[in-house]
Parts: structure tokens; C-alpha cells; sequence
């Protein structure tokens, strides 16, 4: 499962293009009854459906949008980004993550966190597990990155590094291939995988990595993996909204609960996507047991400190820039990122 770490220039993507992207307009498909009597409401996913999706296709193979008078239309991932889809209103939902939000919400696009999928970062450093010559992050000093090219990946790097006591200066080369395949072909020295998919690949492959967990190393706690939408959605359509996330809640409440059913109804829904079961499955199990759930064992938050922290370092970084791509001269106010208040209460 490749992130996907880079955004488009929502500014330089015409509406023509948008609306071949998605086949209609978000605003369009929320005011429309579909024949049946459903409203039907659009989905961007961020790359081909996996174990991050889960809950989504969970309620979508139970029923529970259909109960809750939706038809969904999962939109596959294409060359334009959810962030670009959502923003520029051709897209009422899509997955995204911490990083992208920031970035364009900071930017002043219309974009907005409303649902967190993972609530433990799930990316980690990593190395292959016979490299006994790095035993912790300062051991990467001199050593080659496999990344995706994106502006955070340095800065959240070198801060790592630094707080375990290292100088921080490293190789950078950009993946065109899976992290984990890149350590073993000797591409790299260290990556940051998914440990949730990627990690378990090379489990199950014979190749195990060494994880370096970012939050061991005073790296701020992110959602790795979130539900974002429009404030225009939002504002236009809030009882549709609040029944959409009761329908994802739902999902992802069941899958946290029955991870082995909750992969299979994954599985169905994608057969020719997901052809390795058992890597679904020890996925799922994973996620379940670690990521969906908040300490407090409820799914979906998000906490304006966690949201802040991470604009923070971006600020400081100087990665954020405003809509004529100036950089911002103060930290922006993180609290506008996101929202909880479509979320069902608990």
C-alpha cells in the first residue's frame, strides 16, 4: 500500500477536469434523489481499496448507508487527488490524512477533517531487521531514505533523528517501488512503511523490517489516515453528513469488534484488488487490536492538540504556504481543520 504523499495545485485543475474525474458534481449528487429514494453521496479514495477503506465498505456490504437513505458512489483513486476533489466540490467525502489538510487547508482550500480512521500514527520508521548496525533512529546519519518526495518527509526526519541524538543529515531518493522491496534491494537503508500493510508484507514474505516508531522519538501523534469533506458540504447538507458518519462509525466499529469478518466483507467487495487473504486479514486484526479505536475505545475523534502540534511543526518547517504560495508568517489556528460535530454521539 503506497501513501500518497504529494497534493495537486487545486488552483491549476480546471472544473472541466474535475467533473471527468468524478462524473458529476458533489453538489449535484447531494441535492439529487436517486430513483430508488436514496440521496446518493461520493467517496474520493486515496489509492486502491485496502484495510484503511474497511469500515467503509463494512456498512456499504451491510446495508447501513442504504438504511440511512444513501446511496454511495466509492470514487477509485485517479490521477486527481481527494484533497483537489473535495476542495473544488466534485467530491462530497474522500480519504485523506493529516499532512494533506494541513497543507491545503492552510492554503485556504475548502477542506475539512470530519472522521479519523486511525487513531495511532501508522507510518514508522524502518529498516530491515537483519541491519544490526542501527539500532535506533541516530544511526541513520550518512544512511540513504527511500521516500515519496514529499516536502514533510525531511524535516520529520531530521527531527527524529536529532531527538535521538543524531545530526539529522541523510540521502534522499524517491520510491518507485514498495518501501520494504526497496530495503531488501538495496535501494535504501530506511524507509517509512505502513506497518499495518507494508510491514506485514515483508512479514509474511520472509523479509521482516526493524520499526522505529515516530512517537518513541518525540514526533507529534498524527492521523495517518482520516474522513475529509467541505465546509460548502458541510453547511449545505448536515443531516446528510451526520448520517453518513453514523453509517462509517458503524462500519469501522464492526470492523474494529469482528476484524476476520470485517476483511472478508473487504475481500468481497474487492476480489480483484485484494488477492492475498491472509495479508487482509493480519491487517485487519491489526488495525482492530491498535489503531481504529482511541484510547477511550471510541472511533472517529479528533483532538484539536494533536491537530495544532502537527501545524506547528509544519509552521516551523516552512511547508506552509497561503493561497499565492507565500509562506505563512505565523502558525495557522489548527482548530479550523477539523470537526467532530457530525460525528454520532457516543
Amino acid at each position: 500500500m503506497r501513501r500518497r504523499t504529494a497534493l495537486l495545485a487545486t488552483a491549476t485543475v480546471t472544473a472541466t477536469v474535475l467533473a471527468t474525474a468524478t462524473g458529476c458534481a458533489a453538489e449535484d449528487t447531494a441535492s439529487a434523489a436517486a430513483s430508488n429514494g436514496t440521496t446518493p453521496v461520493t467517496l474520493a479514495l486515496d489509492w486502491t481499496p485496502n484495510t484503511n477503506h474497511t469500515g467503509i465498505y463494512v456498512a456499504q456490504q451491510l446495508g447501513w448507508f442504504k438504511d440511512a437513505g444513501i446511496d454511495l458512489k466509492i470514487v477509485p483513486f485517479g490521477s486527481t487527488a481527494p484533497e483537489t476533489l473535495i476542495a473544488n466540490h466534485k467530491a462530497d467525502f474522500g480519504i485523506s490524512y493529516q499532512e494533506g489538510v494541513t497543507t491545503a487547508r492552510a492554503a485556504g482550500q475548502d477542506i475539512t477533517s470530519v472522521y479519523a480512521v486511525t487513531q495511532k500514527t501508522n507510518v514508522t520508521v524502518s529498516v530491515r531487521a537483519d541491519r544490526d548496525d542501527i539500532d535506533s533512529p541516530k544511526d541513520l546519519d550518512g544512511k540513504t531514505y527511500a521516500g515519496f518526495g514529499a516536502p514533510y518527509e525531511k524535516p520529520l526526519l531530521q527531527q527524529v533523528i536529532r531527538n535521538d541524538g543524531g545530526q539529522g543529515d541523510f540521502r534522499n531518493v524517491t520510491l518507485n517501488t514498495s518501501a520494504y522491496a526497496a530495503l531488501y534491494a538495496g535501494k535504501a537503508d530506511f524507509a517509512m512503511p505502513m506497518p499495518t500493510w507494508e510491514g506485514l508484507e515483508a512479514e509474511l514474505s520472509g523479509k521482516p523490517l526493524k520499526n522505529f516508531p515516530l512517537s518513541d522519538y518525540g514526533f507529534p501523534a498524527v492521523y495517518s489516515t482520516l474522513i475529509a469533506s467541505s465546509d460548502q458540504f458541510l453547511t449545505k447538507h448536515p443531516a446528510l453528513a451526520k448520517k453518513f458518519l453514523a453509517a462509517v462509525a458503524k462500519g469501522y466499529e464492526y470492523a474494529a469488534t469482528n476484524p476476520d469478518q470485517a476483511a472478508d466483507l473487504l475481500i468481497k467487495a474487492n476480489k480483484s484488488v485484494l488477492t492475498n487473504p491472509e495479508l487482509v486479514k493480519k491487517s485487519e486484526r491489526l488495525l482492530a487490536k491498535e489503531y481504529y479505536r482511541a484510547a477511550d475505545g471510541s472511533v472517529g475523534g479528533q483532538s484539536k492538540e494533536r491537530w495544532q502540534k502537527f501545524a506547528d511543526f509544519e509552521f516551523r518547517a516552512g511547508l506552509l504556504a497561503d493561497a499565492n504560495g507565500k509562506k505563512l508568517t505565523k502558525a495557522p489556528d489548527a482548530s479550523e481543520f477539523f470537526t467532530t460535530d457530525y460525528l454520532p454521539e457516543n
